[in-house]
C-alpha cells in the first residue's frame, strides 16, 4: 500500500462509481474509508429513486449500494474499511491510519469523495437528549431497526427532511408537526403530499424556539415567523414531543482538500465553499480530483454520475483510456448528469455548478 495509481477517500456512491470506471480498465484503485461498510448513505437509503431507468428509477438507495459494492468487487478495485485518512501532504502522498498502523501512501492520482456533514441549528435546550440530525434517525430506524422516540417535531423541510419524516411515520412513530422557516417547502412536492395525508402538519415561516425536559426533551415550544425571518410574539405553541429531528442542509466535508492546499470558492447553491474543479473533476492542484458532496451538495444520483466522470477522466489521465473513447464516456455522463440538473430544483444546480467550473478557470 506504499503506492498506488489511484487513492480514493470515501466509499459513498461517488467513491465507489469511481473505483468502477478506473479499476475495470486496469487502474490500480484502493478506497479508503473510515466506517465499517462502504456504501455511504446509500445503505440509509430505503426509498425508492427518482428519474429515470439511466438514473435506477424505483431501486432503493440500499439495492444501489449492494449493486455498486458488487461492481467494485468485480473490477479488481480494493476497499480498506476502518482506515481514517489523516493528511494529505505535497507529492499526493496519504497519511493513513489503519489496522492500528500509520502508513503514508504514495497516490499517482487522487480523489476526495468525503461526503457532507449535517449543518445543526442552536437554540435554548439543543444539546438535551433527544436531539438529533436527520442522519441519526436514519441510521437508527432504517440501519438498526430502532425507533428513537415516539413523537418527533421536524426541523426541514427540504429532501431529507421530507423522507425522514415519512420513514419515521412508517416505522410507527408520530411526527406532530414539520416547521420550515422559509415562506416555501423546499423539497419535493411529491414527498410533502405523502406526510400530509399521513396527517402531518407542515408549517412554513415556522421555527423552533426551545426544547425542556428533564434530562432528555419532553416539550419543543415552536413560534411564527415575519417576513424579515423575525419572531412573531404571541405566536408560540408548545408540543409534547420525546424527539426533535433537524435536517437543516449539508455542508461539504472538505477538511482534507484544505489541508491539501486545494483553491476554494463560495458558491451557496450548491453547500458554501468548495474546491473548485474543471469539467474532468480535477481540482487546482494537478492529479487531485473531487466528486459528490465535496463537489457540491446534490443528489445520490449526481454524486454517481460525478465519481463516473472523474474515474473516467482519472483513467484518461494515466493512459488507460485513449483520448476518443474517454470522451464518448464522459459526454454519456453529462448527458445523465444534465437530466438530473433539469426542471426548477435542478436549473438552479447546473448554474451553480456552471460557475464552479468557471472559476476554476480564473486565476
Amino acid at each position: 500500500m506504499n503506492h498506488v495509481e489511484l487513492a480514493i477517500i470515501g466509499a459513498g456512491p461517488a467513491g465507489l462509481s469511481a473505483a468502477i470506471e478506473a479499476a475495470s480498465v486496469g487502474v490500480q484503485t484502493i478506497v479508503f474509508d473510515e466506517n465499517q461498510q462502504a456504501g455511504g448513505q446509500l445503505f440509509k437509503q430505503i426509498h425508492k429513486f427518482f428519474g429515470s431507468r439511466a438514473h435506477q428509477a424505483g431501486a432503493r438507495g440500499i439495492d444501489i449500494g449492494k449493486n455498486l459494492l458488487g461492481q467494485v468487487a468485480a473490477s479488481g478495485a480494493e476497499i480498506k474499511l476502518d482506515t481514517v485518512v489523516w493528511g494529505i501532504f505535497e507529492g499526493n502522498k496519504v497519511g493513513v491510519v489503519t489496522n492500528g498502523r500509520n502508513v503514508i501512501c504514495k497516490a499517482d492520482r487522487i480523489l476526495l469523495a468525503t461526503g457532507a456533514s449535517e449543518n445543526v441549528l442552536a437554540f435554548p435546550g439543543w444539546t438535551l437528549p433527544g436531539v438529533m440530525g436527520a442522519g441519526a434517525i436514519q441510521t437508527m430506524v432504517n440501519v438498526h431497526r430502532v425507533l428513537p422516540g415516539k413523537r418527533v417535531l421536524m426541523i426541514g423541510s427540504g429532501n431529507v427532511g421530507l423522507i425522514v419524516s415519512y420513514q419515521l411515520l412508517q416505522a410507527g412513530a408520530e411526527v406532530v408537526a414539520l416547521v420550515e422557516a422559509m415562506d416555501r417547502i423546499g423539497g419535493y412536492a411529491v414527498h410533502a403530499s405523502k406526510i400530509k395525508r399521513a396527517g402531518t402538519p407542515i408549517l412554513i415561516r415556522h421555527t423552533i424556539k426551545e426544547a425542556v425536559g428533564n434530562g432528555k426533551v419532553e416539550q419543543a415550544t415552536i413560534v411564527q415567523l415575519n417576513d424579515n425571518g423575525n419572531v412573531i410574539e404571541g405566536t408560540e405553541r408548545t408540543l409534547d414531543v420525546d424527539v426533535i429531528c433537524m435536517a437543516c442542509g449539508l455542508s461539504p466535508l472538505a477538511e482534507l482538500a484544505w489541508l491539501a492546499g486545494c483553491r476554494f470558492t463560495d458558491v451557496a447553491p450548491l453547500g458554501g465553499l468548495l474546491p473548485v474543479h474543471d469539467d474532468n473533476m480535477q481540482t487546482s492542484l494537478p492529479g487531485m480530483y473531487v466528486a459528490g458532496d465535496i463537489a457540491g451538495i446534490e443528489e445520490a444520483s449526481t454524486a454517481i454520475e460525478e465519481g463516473r466522470l472523474a474515474g473516467i477522466a482519472i483513467a484518461e489521465s494515466l493512459g488507460y483510456l485513449t483520448t476518443t473513447d474517454a470522451t464518448v464516456k464522459k459526454q454519456a455522463v453529462n448527458d445523465r448528469s444534465e437530466q438530473l440538473r433539469d426542471g426548477p430544483f435542478g436549473i438552479t444546480r447546473r448554474e451553480a455548478k456552471e460557475t464552479l467550473i468557471r472559476r476554476s478557470l480564473e486565476t
